[in-house]
């Protein structure tokens, strides 16, 4: 006894096992995409310290906005400005740092324990 849905995928091509593996299968591909598609959305005013690199470099933002560094380094790095407005406590992998930039101007900061890391926040 076979069910009109049965019969219907059978006459496509489709054994009711397949469209049970391909539903499966598209639910998880857009399942990450929308995953993906969040976690991007998140990430507009992050910079990423990795292989003793700020990523972006260089962030332009407008004053107001709140800046997040996250360490995924696997050794602690901080980040300091140039001119002492802001400084973070050492940061251990996965530990994220965030400052408010109130007003405009161009912020250079550094690694305090490894100086020749460096980046600018413009702030407009």
């Amino acid at each position: 006894m076979q069910t009109l849905m049965s019969r219907r995928l059978a006459a496509t091509g489709f054994a009711p096992g397949r469209a049970a593996v391909v539903a499966m299968v598209l639910g998880l591909v857009v399942g990450a995409m929308l995953a993906f598609g969040t976690v991007a959305a998140q990430e507009a005013n992050v910079v990423t310290i990795d292989n003793f690199t700020f990523t972006p470099k260089e962030l332009t933002v407008a004053a107001g906005t709140t800046v997040k560094w996250v360490n995924h380094d696997d050794i602690p790095h901080t980040v300091v400005d140039k001119n002492k407005a802001f400084r973070s406590k050492a940061l251990d992998t996965d530990d994220a740092y965030s400052f408010t930039f109130a007003s405009a101007g161009t912020f250079d900061y550094f690694c305090g324990l490894h100086p020749q890391m460096v980046g600018k926040i413009i702030v407009k």
